[in-house]
């Protein structure tokens, strides 16, 4: 063993037996099926949020139980007590940073129950992420990290049978692509969720596709992101008239015939008719046993549960063809792997999601959008909080302001990616706790991000050090004075480009004209003209490419539905329902002020920076809508609209977390036969950074910050959902309309930035993508006082040359004392860019192990999946 050759190889072939030994295990510990049966899977579960109408603490304590009754640390006290008393039962858990601040209060004999139960597959863990995330509000680079921070706990705490093998999104609000297809690379073997559109669940039910092959994105070679999808069949509750939580009003199994109540021979046959109902291919269903924080008492689940399963498979003696077990998702999903099926295949996304006719859940794409600029603000500080750790070295989590590191940061952003958080879909209270752990994750980011910059002799103050409240704002930008930009050293992104602040020269013509309100802005690479008669957007050139194009913005309020005669539904948190289809504008001729910008102002609540500049091929709109009035009566969805001559036919784009692009089209569904019946809610799709437009000659794309809602009700145009003030629930378990108070207590004043271009559409990706990732990665300001000394360095990069444009630097964090965490990506669709679209070929001089490419807790060699991936062509047909 002296040669290092011969010590890897060796440890290499202890991990392989080691893993193949856990893959093995996990097959033993699944419970015996009946191949000639109907073979029911009870999965005994609870849905915990983290945080919707308490907040994170009061759900693990159980505080406040007059909003809700719920205490996940008793759900957890009571299910491995239960756990313990009979070797079949089964339990699945699903948020880890639950069960991590539970584990950490249990004593080393209840830790090593646990880790038996875990090793005898009594207890399973599926998604394994800190949360439960959001699909259609997150960004992807925070649903990687927030899944590693909760895949790393159970990994480092169990071993490989710890490990989830499935994933398990049953409450978010409609689901991604781009989530399906990171689950895939991170090695998960199948898929499931509760909620689907009713039409689409209409459709599959009669046709037996509940279940199919999802093929998760169009670039990579299949099967690296197809994956085996379920729709769970009762949403994530038990079957009607089986529920037997403590906060339930269903019979419990009666089973003395003495006794006046006796119900058994009901329960059964009602039970069996159920199962048989199921409309699935295979001979095996599932069924969720549980819902939101059930199980905080397990005992009256468990022994119910024991007797259904006695008296229904006692049936098999008089020719009932039903076998019911206690099982989980793998051990499902391992009897699918086995019966060797052809499946659907499909390619699209689950938005927008409906369960009724006049009930989209579009209107969370939007909801809170401070919140969500908070969030993604508080993304880009963590990125650079993890690479400052990196680059100081322990000593940058000490020093003049005390001591700090990222951990704070990590976990209060992947409680942030919860569905009810970032969502905005959320109590009021508990929006302001998910702001609160941010901004704490701020303070503690402070000493790692002011150390490196300032460890060269002078000090360097963070905003907000002399204990006053940090908010995050946009980086001020210089106006029109006349000043000489000094050189501000910004925090490293690593991106592989120096990020740079840039104010409107006073060098080059800014007005290529007079100052007046029909001048354009112009400078080498655009020009944008102006109505001179409505003082509104009417043009955009790109003089670099020669293409010009008919552009009207605008900023228009859809009414918000309080319930009509054709339903009672109401726009909410969740829901968004116009009562009409026609918005109203703000204002028809906003006031405008010209200087090196335009200042539009359309009303005393909603107004409008445009700049331009120099050597930028973007044009910046800064908008600000709020305190919205609602003194009239109405609630009101605020949206800006943009009206262009391209010929876009009813297609549009969007992106789907932030990474691969979907095509829209309006009025359809790429799955089924779509009945309309909603014309604008159900044509609006989520962004979290761009969409565009396009022909055969011109794409004008649309860069955002933060997510929102996104829609193209008409040929050439594009809207977007900056802000919403409601007085209505929508009658989804909020309780409360969305109403943020804002500071002031009358409406709460949102800012935000968009930014336009106007490029062919085959070099089009050339700018959006790093624009895009621009948004999201920003630089970070710091502040000294004084001037600095002479010797200090004003630039500094982390790289000894550029990343290659197609290549993004994803996450740079210190994964231990002795370790690193490298993640780098191709940040270009296949097929989108002529330039950059190609494989990329890096010399990495790191010495390092490879690991899962996501979630770096498995060695790719070791990444087994279930071969599932059987799939029937003809579905597109």
């Amino acid at each position: 063993l002296a040669s290092p050759l011969l010590r890897a190889e060796l440890v290499f072939c202890l991990l392989f037996l080691c893993f193949c030994f856990a893959v093995l295990f996990v097959v033993l510990s699944c419970p015996a099926t009946k191949p000639s049966m109907l073979n029911v899977h009870l999965v005994p579960h609870t849905h915990d949020d983290v945080g919707w109408l308490k907040t994170v603490d009061q759900y693990f304590y159980g505080g406040r139980n007059y909003i809700q009754h719920a205490g996940v640390q008793y759900i957890l006290d009571s299910v491995v007590a239960e756990l313990q008393k009979d070797p079949a039962r089964r339990f699945i858990y699903v948020e880890t940073a639950f069960f991590f601040r539970w584990w950490s209060q249990q004593s080393r004999s209840t830790r090593n129950i646990v880790t038996q139960l875990v090793q005898e597959g009594c207890l399973e863990f599926v998604n394994g992420g800190w949360c439960m995330s959001d699909e259609a509000s997150t960004h992807y680079s925070s649903v990687i990290d927030q899944m590693t921070l909760g895949l790393r706990f159970l990994n480092d705490t169990f071993g490989e049978c710890g490990r989830p093998r499935v994933a398990w999104h049953i409450d978010p609000f409609g689901h991604a692509r781009e989530h399906a297809s990171i689950f895939a690379q991170m090695g998960y073997d199948g898929f499931f969720f509760g909620r689907l559109d009713y039409q689409d669940k209409d459709r599959r039910m009669k046709t037996k596709e509940m279940e199919m092959v999802w093929r998760a994105s169009a670039s990579l070679n299949p099967p690296t992101a197809d994956l085996f999808t379920g729709v769970l069949p009762n949403g994530y509750n038990p079957p009607p008239g089986f529920c037997w939580d403590q906060s339930c009003s269903d019979d419990p199994v009666q089973d003395d015939p003495a006794l006046e109540d006796y119900n058994v021979d009901d329960l059964v046959s009602r039970f069996i008719s159920i199962s048989k109902a199921a409309l699935y291919k295979t001979n095996h269903i599932v069924m969720t046993m549980g819902s939101d924080f059930q199980y905080e008492n397990a005992n009256p689940w468990y022994k119910n549960m024991d007797k259904l399963i006695h008296y229904v498979n006692a049936q098999q003696a008089n020719g009932s063809q039903v076998n019911v077990l206690y099982s989980t998702p793998s051990c499902y999903l391992q009897e699918l792997n086995l019966a060797n099926q052809t499946w659907p295949l499909k390619s699209d996304d689950f938005f927008p999601y409906a369960d009724g006719p006049h009930d989209f859940w579009t209107g969370y794409f939007t909801s809170r959008p401070a919140l969500k600029r908070y969030e993604r603000l508080s993304n880009s500080l963590l990125q650079t909080c993890n690479q400052l750790e990196v680059l100081g070295g322990p000593k940058s989590r000490s020093g003049p302001f005390g001591k700090g590191d990222s951990d704070t940061m990590k976990r209060a952003m992947a409680v942030a990616q919860h569905h009810d958080a970032v969502s905005g879909t959320e109590k009021q209270h508990v929006a302001d706790d998910y702001a609160k752990r941010l901004a704490e994750g701020w303070a503690h980011c402070q000493v790692p991000y002011v150390r490196p910059v300032g460890s060269r002799g002078h000090r360097v103050r963070p905003v907000g050090s002399r204990g006053h409240r940090v908010r995050p704002v946009a980086a001020a930008r210089p106006l029109c004075a006349d000043l000489k930009r000094p050189r501000v050293p910004s925090a490293p992104t690593l991106s592989g480009r120096a990020s740079a602040l840039r104010r409107p020269s006073p060098a080059a013509p800014p007005l290529c004209a007079d100052l007046h309100a029909a001048s354009p802005l112009c400078f080498q690479y655009l020009k944008v003209t102006f109505d001179p008669n409505t003082g509104l957007l009417s043009g955009l050139t790109n003089l670099e490419t020669q293409q010009s194009v008919q552009l009207t913005q605008n900023f228009y309020w859809y009414n918000a539905s309080v319930g009509n005669a054709e339903s009672s539904q109401t726009s909410g948190a969740y829901i968004f329902r116009p009562n009409s289809s026609t918005p109203c504008a703000v204002s028809k001729k906003p006031d405008i002020s010209t200087l090196q910008e335009v200042r539009q102002q359309f009303s005393p609540w909603v107004s409008q920076v445009v700049r331009l500049y120099e050597g930028s091929r973007e044009l910046e709109l800064e908008w600000t809508v709020g305190p919205v009035p609602v003194e009239d009566g109405f609630g009101k969805e605020v949206i800006t609209r943009f009206d262009s001559n391209i010929s876009s036919a009813g297609y549009f784009y969007s992106d789907s977390n932030g990474r691969e692009v979907l095509e829209r089209r309006k009025d359809y569904r790429p799955t089924w036969d779509l009945t309309q019946t909603e014309p604008i809610a159900g044509n609006y799709y989520p962004i979290n950074s761009r969409a565009f437009i396009k022909d055969g000659k011109a794409q004008l794309t649309v860069v955002t910050e933060r997510s929102q809602g996104v829609s193209s009700i008409y040929n050439g145009s594009l809207e977007i959902m900056l802000h919403r003030r409601l007085l209505r629930d929508d009658y989804r378990g909020v309780g409360e309309p969305l109403s943020e108070p804002g500071e002031f207590g009358n409406g709460l004043v949102v800012r935000g930035r968009l930014l336009l271009t106007l490029t062919p559409p085959e070099t089009a990706a050339d700018s959006h993508r790093p624009l895009a990732q621009g948004l999201v990665l920003q630089p970070l300001l710091s502040f000294q006082e004084g001037a600095p000394k002479p010797t200090s360095k004003l630039e500094f990069s982390a790289l000894q040359a550029a990343l290659p444009p197609a290549v993004h630097l994803l996450t740079l964090s210190q994964w231990d004392s002795e370790s690193v965490l490298l993640r780098l990506e191709h940040q270009y669709e296949s097929g989108e860019s002529k330039a950059f679209s190609q494989p990329v070929t890096l010399n990495l001089q790191v010495h390092t192990h490879t690991h899962s490419a996501v979630t770096a807790l498995l060695p790719c060699c070791l990444l087994y999946r279930l071969s599932l991936l059987c799939f029937d062509c003809s579905f597109f047909s």
